[in-house]
């Protein structure tokens, strides 16, 4: 979610400084660009060794309450393509599933901001306090194949950050990286696009068209997480 379909990091930057700044230490962007993509509890700990003097459930649920007050006030800031590929899936039919490391409050207060004519956003939603183990472990992307009843091989998982594609990767899926805040170099791991702007369905289906391993399904239909 947060750098692939809503550029919603600045966010998250400005919260953490916020955060640390309180405490009367400093976050530079350096310390903010290490937190990209981390499981928020990993991050908690890491503003703690930069000071700050509360527990990490406390440390989650304030960042995750100031960056949904700043998408409340600013809208979803969507990533170049994102929203457009997203509402072709779903008019498609494919189902799609939303694969954060935000917690699930967070998640689903911005699949309800997106409005297409009466369509829900995503399939399903598996979130950072819904897993045990955060990204780069494969936990998040495996659940939401099984709960949508497909073959992690079936899914394409479209990530842009590198814990994020460790985890698509170990999972699996066939993984898009499209770099944000962080390079992404190349890889023989997964297919690297500098961006969703003018990507649709067929795209994504000639993907699969030219992956060199046969691709035995268990349901009919492929599906899109990320």
């Amino acid at each position: 979610m947060d750098g692939t379909l809503v550029d919603s990091e600045p966010y998250w930057m400005r919260a953490e400084t916020e955060l640390v700044g309180s405490f009367g230490g400093t976050w530079t962007h350096a310390d903010c660009m290490q937190l990209v993509g981390s499981g928020l509890w990993n991050s908690a700990a890491i503003l703690q060794s930069h000071g700050v003097e509360m527990p990490a459930d406390a440390i989650v649920a304030w960042l995750t309450s100031r960056v949904q007050e700043q998408l409340a006030e600013g809208g979803i800031p969507w990533r170049p393509g994102a929203r457009e590929l997203l509402q072709e899936l779903k008019t498609a039919g494919i189902p799609t599933a939303l694969v954060t490391m935000s917690v699930e409050r967070m998640a689903r207060q911005v699949a309800d901001l997106v409005d297409f004519s009466g369509l829900a956003a995503f399939d399903t939603i598996v979130a950072g306090d819904m897993v045990t183990e955060s990204k780069p472990h494969p936990e998040a992307y495996l659940t939401a194949a099984r709960t949508l009843g497909v073959d992690p091989a079936r899914c394409i998982a479209i990530e842009d950050s590198v814990p994020g594609v460790a985890s698509a990767v170990a999972s699996g899926a066939l993984t898009i990286a499209v770099p944000h805040q962080i390079d992404l170099p190349e890889s023989a791991d997964y297919v690297r696009w500098p961006s969703l702007a003018g990507r649709g369905v067929a795209d994504l289906l000639a993907l699969f068209a030219s992956r060199e391993t046969p691709l035995t399904p268990t349901t009919s239909e492929d599906t899109v997480t990320v």
